[in-house]
């Protein structure tokens, strides 16, 4: 079952948000952090997304089928001028759960999310060559291209290219 959260959902079943983070990262997803995540990091980055999510800054969809499974973020622009899009961010799928189609099933609910809020353009950017970016291409997005050696890998080994990808929602 894929849901929207709210901030006091979030911190109430704040451990699970931290062993989902803890494990995406350990296991090589490349989320802006670098493994090993310490679990007091991982709290802190839920705080502030929680704080996030009750400004309304920020949504969050979960699948929660049995037990915490993944996530997705939405964060909708807020300049005058890009109203109508919002950027796709954190798409975690908990290790053991992964190839189930988890990840585009999320995929499809943030896009039915944002076209529900009005927006009309998605964005979102993952590691080159990475499995979100055949899940992202799986799912009907259009790579806009390539920025080499953009972040650090997942255990901060190498310098990894990012791929940028946009959907446009207006016309389907």
């Amino acid at each position: 079952m894929i849901k929207q959260i709210d901030a006091q959902e979030l911190s109430h079943n704040l451990d699970s948000y931290v062993e989902l983070l803890c494990d995406v990262v350990e296991n090589g997803a490349s989320v802006n952090f670098i493994a090993p995540m310490s679990k007091e990091d991982a709290v802190d980055y839920w705080r502030r997304i929680a704080e996030q999510i009750e400004r309304g800054e920020r949504v969050v969809l979960v699948d929660e089928e049995v037990g915490l499974r993944g996530c997705v973020h939405l964060i909708p622009a807020t300049t005058p001028n890009g109203r109508h899009r919002a950027e796709v961010q954190k798409v975690l799928v908990r290790s053991s759960q992964r190839r189930r189609g988890i990840g585009k099933a999320l995929m499809n609910a943030i896009e039915a999310q944002a076209r529900q809020m009005g927006i009309k353009l998605l964005v979102l950017d993952t590691e080159r060559d990475s499995s979100g970016e055949a899940l992202y291409t799986a799912c009907g997005w259009q790579r806009a291209g390539v920025i080499p050696q953009f972040a650090l890998n997942h255990d901060g080994s190498k310098y990894v290219d990012t791929v940028y990808f946009y959907k446009l929602l207006g016309n389907e």
